[in-house]
């Protein structure tokens, strides 16, 4: 169903725990919040007619599904009803209707973002549909064709052709957007047709999970299902966001909706305007969260940056010769104060621009140039480890594991790559500091402290080193499953 997605649909529902940011501002004077208006009436008669019911249809196999005939848009009070009046009143065996096709028409939003019919809409409204429809308040139906789509953002762009300009919206900036400001949403809720809503920012910066460069504008604007692609205004009458996701376990508004911000919508649309697809930066590394233990146990004054678990081969890091273990500071002059801000900032770094990315390696700042490469989703690969050179099992009490030579009868056991090389976990200890940080049986040691490890005794010596020098935890990269990921240990618990 595309015209709408709540994040109870695409994942169980949970809390989603994301700390709201927001630029700091650094003013001589006091600054006082817009009151709120006495009506949105003038701002609502303003926008709509640059607001659009987006319908698309697709043909699907009939399959079992018990409505043969009938679709009503997505929430609509009578679709569970007829739903069950077709289940019961469906002939034995289906009537001979089980394999014909039938063509399913979803709802969505839109808006103009240009006089000449260029329209911004979800991804997920239009991802696979056979044909789509944009319909305006006035009651004109246009068919549209669809220029692009970037299923990493949920952005998609549409063209209708008419023959008188159209009403546009102009963009505004998100970043400037606070906290607390009033916002009104437009759109297509439950395949009613245009309806406002008002309501405030309630945080920014929220991270949802739904892709790799998720930056989302929280509201309590009301947003349903058919709300998708319809835009978030501020009082300026200017789109900020884009509306896309909802915190529900019903499928309606509980008060927490979510939409891209205009500052990384206005990119990609651009590009899928000039291109028909986005053209994003590449880095080639696979980074994860600096940790409180994690930027212990590498000297570093406070849990910030992205740490480099992998590097993809051939790729732009690996010729800028960062290594595993690497902390990124800043990329191309811009803090990078936790790990998943590095992608949004590289994704829109310009493709062949060589930048300067501070990184903290073994306990010193370095600064290297990168070339920047263009996202290729071929390029998965990560950077292996080297050689193998075999020893006796030894026992490393210190982290509670105990510790075995790789061997062809251990790669067979744990399903080890052939390639792969260190040093095998092959107990652990249920009350330690390895089972504490989820180490378990089978996984392989490939660095302890930053340095490879090729036997059990080297990786003693190394947490014995490092447990001397007063440090509290010691870093490990591990292998499990062909991914590559540091843990910090906890060197106090046994």
């Amino acid at each position: 169903m595309t015209g709408m997605f709540s994040i109870s649909e695409i994942r169980p529902v949970r809390a989603v725990a994301a700390v709201a940011t927001t630029a700091a501002l650094a003013l001589a004077t006091p600054v006082f919040a817009r009151s709120a208006p006495e009506s949105f009436a003038d701002l609502a008669a303003e926008l709509s007619p640059s607001v659009v019911n987006i319908s698309t249809t697709q043909k699907v196999q009939q399959g079992n599904q018990s409505g043969p005939g009938f679709q009503f848009p997505p929430g609509s009070p009578f679709e569970e009803f007829f739903k069950d009046f077709f289940e019961r009143n469906r002939p034995p065996g289906g009537g001979g209707q089980q394999n014909r096709p039938r063509r399913v028409t979803s709802l969505g939003s839109g808006f103009v973002i240009d006089k000449a019919g260029l329209i911004v809409t979800n991804n997920h409204v239009i991802a696979e549909a056979d044909e789509v429809s944009v319909t305006f308040p006035n009651g004109d139906k246009l068919p549209a064709k669809i220029l692009g789509k970037d299923p990493k953002t949920d952005l998609a762009l549409l063209k209708v052709e008419s023959e008188t300009p159209l009403p546009a919206v102009p963009w505004g900036s998100s970043d400037t957007a606070r906290v607390g400001d009033w916002v009104v949403a437009i759109g297509n809720p439950f395949g009613l047709g245009g309806s406002v809503t008002a309501g405030i920012i309630s945080a920014r910066g929220r991270d949802i999970n739904a892709g790799p460069y998720d930056d989302f504008i929280q509201t309590d604007a009301s947003i349903n299902r058919g709300n998708s692609g319809g835009p978030l205004f501020n009082m300026d009458g200017e789109v900020i966001g884009i509306n896309t996701a909802i915190f529900s376990p019903t499928g309606g508004s509980v008060g927490i909706g979510f939409a891209i911000p205009a500052t990384l919508a206005q990119n990609v649309i651009a590009q899928l305007a000039e291109f028909g697809r986005t053209k994003r930066g590449w880095l080639g590394v696979r980074t994860q969260t600096v940790t409180d233990e994690i930027a212990e146990s590498l000297g570093l004054d406070k849990a910030s940056g992205a740490l480099v678990a992998g590097i993809s081969e051939g790729g732009p890091a690996e010729g800028a010769g960062l290594q595993q273990g690497d902390v990124i500071l800043t990329f191309d002059g811009k803090d990078v104060s936790e790990m998943r801000e590095l992608p949004r900032i590289v994704a829109e770094t310009q493709i062949g621009k060589e930048v300067k990315v501070a990184l903290w390696r073994k306990g010193e700042k370095v600064e290297v140039g990168v070339t920047i490469g263009e996202l290729e989703d071929a390029e998965t690969k990560v950077a292996s480890a080297d050689p193998k050179a075999p020893v006796e099992p030894d026992t490393v009490d210190t982290v509670g594991m105990t510790l075995s030579t790789l061997t062809d009868e251990l790669r067979k056991k744990y399903d080890l790559a052939d390639d792969a090389n260190g040093v095998v976990v092959a107990k652990v200890d249920a009350d330690g500091a390895a089972a504490e940080k989820g180490i378990r049986e089978g996984d392989l040691i490939v660095e302890v402290a930053q340095e490879e490890v090729k036997t059990p005794g080297e990786v003693l010596r190394k947490v014995t080193k490092v447990k001397k020098s007063n440090r509290k935890s010691i870093l490990l990269l591990l292998e499990r499953g062909g991914d590559l990921r540091f843990i910090a240990v906890r060197l106090d618990k046994g």
